[in-house]
This record gives structure tokens, sequence and C-alpha cells, in this order.
């Protein structure tokens, strides 16, 4: 600008200059006069450094919440939380998850030390109650959640015993006095337990029918087992699902069907993830019969029955095929099938991991649960079913074609997130008991559960190396804009959930194994890790806010508030 105060290059050439500028540089050439600070705050020109930045596709738009590119940018940029505030060191042993109390208030970690701690969620976190489960015959803690209300907290171990047992435990601690209120039997262990509504949870059982056949029995048990008459049921029996080679039924978790029509983000369905559909509908009331593989199934099963009754099987199958040919055609006509029709008011969905041909979790499997069905009280032990139904049937089954190391839910209940580790294109799974190998890549799958469909394309970055029969689950976490996993590669990451691309790394010294955020600020992002540590992380202008320094009183007030003692 000339001492006139004319500009001395329009703007049109200033807008080129900049837009061959960083970020930091457009922000900093804004301080030299009143023309450069408008045209740094230019529109197009921050859109140009976004897509260009945090390199978006160009056919993704702007967030749909978002007022400007300018806002956005700051948004992405600086309310991530990657900057690591705080370590807890409080765990002697790898640190297996962490879970937030809906207030926010506080939080719980589980350890191979045996022990869950409970957390005071203040400026700086401080420890306020550790309970030590080796009494009880633990070998570890592996998983936590609060109840609605955040009075109890459900708490998940792992029994000590041989290596190839499966057997676990659920306990539920009271927060006021931090008392243990009950214990519920969890087989297998990684079953895991949720909540389901504030006074009663899900736990599993496994019953072995056969090498490689067996069914899971979902339990309903009230929180309070302390109950001593014969007419209050403190147990009852949801659903009875069976298993075909060597598969069992793990992670369960419930979504609320009633958020599903106002969620916080509405993702792009018309994008759906490559391939064909994951989604498979067992619960479709069309009349088309060629749709209905069912009946024409139970036939060829009945005659290769027969077949190999008569000996006229061409060739013989191994025994672990015959074993399963026989429990699927017993199960044909002796399966409740799924309810029809849309998901009733006040129902719940219950979602697991589960298969079909391998021990490898390659499935989710979903099953509503009606309103009825939330309580202890009623008929006991399956009474309500008919006596010719012994299993219930899945009302949907997701195959993600790879082994699922993770799930979690969005805030709002809506989307699924999946960790998944591919199968090679085309593999077939010749042997029950050997799995395809499995990529070191990590997939974050997304599934709308309103619709049942896939939807975003797969996020990647995060990676994991152990092979299909020392898997284990990396927990990750999804609040309004982001999600979050833990990997083997000493990191956390966090994405954004509109534009599909990884916004933070954060690094630990050994495998990250689960990741929160608090439902109340999402940007305070918790992080657990083998190294046996938490780390607590902000985004930058939080942290700038609680480092800045305070004003002083004034000298007058300061004098006055001397002569007040």
């Amino acid at each position: 600008m000339d001492e006139g105060g004319s500009p001395l290059l329009p703007d049109s050439l200033v807008y080129q200059v900049f837009l061959s500028l960083g970020p930091a540089d457009v922000l900093a050439a804004g301080l030299v006069c009143r023309q450069w600070q408008a045209v740094s705050r230019d529109e197009f020109l921050w859109r140009e450094q976004f897509y260009r930045y945090f390199q978006v596709a160009r056919d993704v738009p702007r967030h749909p919440a978002a007022t400007s590119w300018f806002e956005e940018f700051r948004r992405l940029y600086d309310a991530v939380p990657c900057v690591e505030v705080q370590t807890l060191r409080e765990h002697t042993d790898q640190v297996l998850h962490l879970s937030f109390s809906h207030s926010g208030y506080q939080f719980a970690s589980c350890s191979k030390d045996c022990t869950v701690k409970i957390w005071n969620n203040d400026l700086t976190i401080s420890l306020l109650h550790s309970a030590d489960m080796r009494p009880y015959n633990w070998s570890y803690a592996q998983f936590s959640q609060f109840n609605q209300d955040d009075s109890l907290l459900l708490a998940s171990g792992v029994f000590l015993g041989p290596h190839s047992s499966s057997s676990g435990e659920i306990a539920v601690i009271s927060l006021d006095t931090f008392a243990l209120l009950s214990r519920v039997r969890n087989k297998p262990y990684d079953v895991f337990g949720c909540w389901l509504t504030d006074t009663s949870l899900i736990s599993g059982n496994l019953h072995r029918i056969g090498d490689i056949t067996s069914c899971s029995v979902l339990w309903l048990n009230n929180a309070f087992q302390d109950v001593e008459s014969e007419n209050v049921n403190v147990v009852k029996r949801l659903f009875k699902i069976q298993n075909l080679n060597a598969s069992t039924v793990r992670t369960v978790m419930v979504a609320d069907c009633s958020r599903f029509d106002s969620p916080d983000l509405l993702l792009d369905a018309g994008a759906p993830g490559t391939g064909s559909s994951r989604v498979f509908d067992l619960g479709s009331d069309g009349e088309d019969e060629e749709s209905d593989p069912g009946p024409a199934r139970a036939k060829g099963l009945r005659r290769l029955l027969d077949g190999l009754l008569e000996g006229r099987a061409q060739p013989p199958l191994p025994e672990s095929k015959l074993e399963t040919k026989v429990a699927e055609l017993l199960a044909q006509g002796h399966t409740k099938p799924p309810e029809q029709g849309r998901a009733a008011a006040g129902s719940k969905l219950l979602i697991f991991t589960t298969g079909c041909l391998t021990y490898s979790p390659h499935q989710i499997g979903i099953k509503q649960i009606l309103p009825h069905q939330m309580t202890t009280a009623g008929p006991v032990l399956g009474e309500g079913r008919g006596s010719d139904a012994f299993f219930d049937a899945l009302d949907h089954v997701i195959d993600v074609h790879g082994h699922i190391i993770g799930m979690g839910l969005s805030p709002d209940n809506r989307y699924l997130y999946v960790n998944s580790r591919a199968w090679p294109s085309g593999s077939v799974v010749a042997d029950p008991m050997q799995p395809p190998p499995i990529a070191e890549e990590i997939d974050l799958l997304v599934f709308d559960l309103k619709t049942m469909r896939e939807v975003k394309r797969a996020l990647r970055a995060h990676r994991a190396y152990t092979p299909n029969d020392e898997c284990f689950f990396i927990f990750l976490d999804v609040s309004r804009d982001f999600v979050a996993s833990g990997a083997e590669d000493r990191h956390g990451y966090i994405w954004d959930r509109h534009y599909n691309i990884c916004l933070a790394k954060l690094r630990h010294e050994d495998v990250v194994n689960s990741v929160v955020f608090s439902p109340q600020e999402q940007e305070l992002l918790l992080t657990a890790s083998d190294d046996a540590t938490i780390k607590a992380w902000r985004s930058p202008r939080t942290v700038r806010v609680l480092q800045a320094p305070r004003p002083r009183p004034r000298p007058f007030f300061s004098w006055f508030a001397s002569q007040k003692h």
C-alpha cells in the first residue's frame, strides 16, 4: 500500500500470490495491512487451502455444520486432541481397556495387573479407587462399561486357568461405595458383556455340541443378585444361537434404535463401500420363494444325509464338513425365525461378532431386542419359545471377509464402526481350524444400522502384525466428529468422520489397545497401551486456554483484599 493509502496491487493479484503460500504464511501476511487481511480471509482461498493441506478428495463437500472454509480449516487443525498433557503410570502391566462415564467426570481402566481403576477426570486426572480382582481368581481385567446413570460399573475379566480355558466373569461395582454387588459367569470371556438397562446386563455361555459345533446362550442378568425370593427372577435367557465351524458369539454391544432418526452426523449413503453387499437381511418378508434358499437347502441337506446313511455319498466328506452338514440339517425347522418388519418402538439391537466358516470372527450378527425382553421378570429359560424352536435366528448378518478386531458405535448409535483385517480376495476356507491369512493393514468399515448398508469408504492408516491365532481386540471409539482407534504399530489414530482423513498419530512405546473420547468434550482423548501407561491428549486450542496466564488483580483490589484478613 502506498503512502496515500491506495493499494499498490489489485486484490486479484494478491489472491494469486496467497494461493502459493501455506496456511501459516497466509495468516502471517494478513497482519501486514487491511487489504491483505481481507484477502487472507477469502472463502475461495481457504477452500483451496483446505483441500490441499488436508488432502481431501475434491468431490467431498464441506461439513454440513461448517459456517465457513476458514473455520472448518481451523477446526481440523486446532480442535483435534493431539497434544499429550498427562501420562498416568499407576498400572504395573499392560492396560487393555478404557471407558468413560456418561457425565465425563470419571473413567475406568482395566489391566493385565488384574486391577480395575476408577479415575477422576479433572484438569489434572487423579486416581479415585483401585479394585484388585485377584481374590476372585481373575487372571486379568479386560473390559469395563458404566451404566446409563453412572451409578454402576460393569467390569469383565478372565479367570486363571490353562491357556486353552475360555472362562471369565463379569463383576458389578457400585460407584457410590465401590462395593462389589454381584458376579456373573461369562463364557467365552471375550463376550465381554454390556448393559441393556440401568440395572440389567448381558452375559454369555457356551455349550459344546460336537467338535466344531456349539451353541451360545446370551443371558440377561439383574445387577443386584442378592434378591432371595423364589418369586423374583435375577436371570433370564435372551437368545440361544447355533455356532458352526468352531465359531462363537463374542463382543456383545447394544444400540438404541430410538436415536436413529436424529443422528449427530448423517454420513453419505450414496457412496457405499466397494465390492458386493456385505449385509444380509435374514428377516425379509418377501413372497418370492426363489429368494429364500432355505427350503431348497434343507432338501439338499436331507438328500446328502440320506446318501450318507445309504453309503451313496461321493466323494466321502471330511468329518468336520459332515458334522457341519448334520448340524445345519438338525437346525432346520427348529429355529425361531427373526421378527418381521421394522424395529418396534423402544426396541434395541444386540450386536456381536460371530462366523459361519471358521473360528476367526468374520461376521457381525444383529438381533432385535423387544421392550418386553428387557427385564428379568416373566418367563425364564426360554419358556416363551415354542417347543420346536430350539435356536433363535439372527435378523441381519454382516460379512466383512476378514478378521474383526474391534467395533464401536457412534454417539447417536446409528453407525457401527468395525476394525477388520481383510482376507485375501477370493480366499476359500477349506478347514474351519485354518482360516485364511490376514492383512497387516486394518480397514475401518462403517455400517448404517438404520438402513443396514455399508457407507463411506474404508478408513486406513493403522496396522497390526499378529497372525490369526494370536490376534487380539483393539478397541476404537467414536465422537460427534472424530473416530479413533489403537493399533499394533505403537500409535493411536484419529480420523475425521465426514472427510475420511487421518488427522493425528498419537505415540506410545508399545501396542495401543484402547482409545476413548470424553462424551462431553471430544477434544479430550485417552489412550491405553501395553507400555502400562494411560495418556491424556487435548486439542491445541484447549491447551492454550488452560495454559493462558490468569490476569493479575489490580493493585487497589489487591490492597483491599489484604485488609480483610
